[in-house]
């Protein structure tokens, strides 16, 4: 089956950082797992220290591992649960994000 990772970058809006990390953390990622095709998900915050010296526009990075034969299907029931009640989105999200689906190279 093919193989997919969704990147994700975004913040919270300023002074929301515990609100936002909660609901992503213990809501959001259960609710994006719940969709057929996504089979994990790892989160990440920006390190104090990094290589080079451009400022990062983003201080959090979602990794969910996707494996399903119509990506687009997938992504479309994404879309669809996306701020309803099975998958509310949070007020403390900084709308700006980054969100890519790269394809395994094999």
């Amino acid at each position: 089956m093919p193989s997919y990772t969704l990147v994700v970058m975004t913040n919270a809006k300023d002074g929301r950082d515990d609100e936002f990390n909660d609901w992503y953390s213990n809501r959001h990622i259960q609710d994006v797992l719940a969709i057929d095709g996504f089979v994990s998900a790892k989160r990440f915050r920006l390190a104090d220290t990094q290589r080079g010296t451009t400022p990062s526009p983003y201080k959090y990075l979602a990794l969910y591992q996707i494996e399903t034969s119509n990506l687009a299907g997938t992504l479309a029931e994404l879309g669809a649960r996306s701020g309803t009640e099975k998958a509310p989105i949070s007020d403390a999200m900084d709308q700006q994000r980054f969100a890519y689906v790269y394809e395994v190279i094999k």
